[in-house]
């Protein structure tokens, strides 16, 4: 039996396993509505999935006219979370192949762990509906106050999980759409595989150790045979 060449997986979620753009950005406009502001468009609300939410907020506060509206930040994360809690979290869809990858990952023995700066209830929330969560080990994200949600740090509480579960760390692997990803993950010699699926722009793939542009490269980079049709 041939070993594979890595010895974790580490699954970013948004724009990676599932299109959960429709939710985030109509729970996003919901919440700057709600705070009287300017509702950015479409496009420019994309740009919000991937990264720490927190932050992108914070970003857009900031750059009101009025600069009293920073201080606003506590109340449009209690709103949003209201909102994509409820209503947002579920607007969502598995991308094509997906399932069958995680699962083909799962039965080949390899530990995995999602590594998302997405909330652990909404993220849980997700995998569960999706009937995701048997192929996982771990399901690691935000801390639901997000205190923890930079993807440094997510991918750190994700190694640390499994290392307690006594995973053998030498060769882990993150899939990933963005440069937040390669970024954190990079912070922990941790080495990412992007995926052009996702929501990230050609130029923040820099860094990837490979880019793949459907789950059959992926399998094959992981060094797994998916079964289709199979999830």
């Amino acid at each position: 039996m041939t070993t594979p060449p890595f010895t974790a997986v580490l699954y970013d979620l948004d724009g990676t396993i599932t299109d959960s753009a429709p939710g985030i950005t109509a729970s996003l406009a919901h919440t700057i509505a709600r705070l009287g502001l300017p509702v950015p468009s479409p496009a420019e609300l994309l740009a919000w999935v991937g990264p720490p939410l927190q932050d992108s907020f914070e970003t857009f506060l900031a750059a009101q006219p009025d600069p009293a509206q920073i201080e606003r930040l506590g109340e449009a994360m209690t709103t949003y979370r209201a909102d994509y809690w409820e209503k947002g979290a579920l607007d969502n869809a598995v991308y094509p192949g997906m399932a069958e990858l995680m699962r083909a990952v799962h039965e080949a023995g390899i530990p995995t762990s999602t590594a998302t700066s997405k909330p652990e209830t909404p993220a849980t929330k997700i995998l569960d509906a999706f009937d995701l969560t048997q192929y996982l080990d771990v399901i690691t994200g935000a801390s639901d106050d997000e205190v923890r949600s930079a993807k440094a740090d997510v991918v750190a509480e994700a190694l640390r999980r499994l290392e307690a579960r006594g995973v053998d760390l030498s060769r882990p692997v993150l899939i990933g759409d963005r440069h937040h990803d390669i970024e954190g993950a990079a912070v922990h010699g941790v080495p990412t595989i992007a995926v052009t699926w996702g929501y990230g722009s050609p130029a923040e793939r820099v860094g990837a150790i490979a880019v793949v542009d459907d789950t059959t490269e992926l399998a094959s980079l992981l060094g797994v045979t998916v079964l289709r049709g199979v999830a």
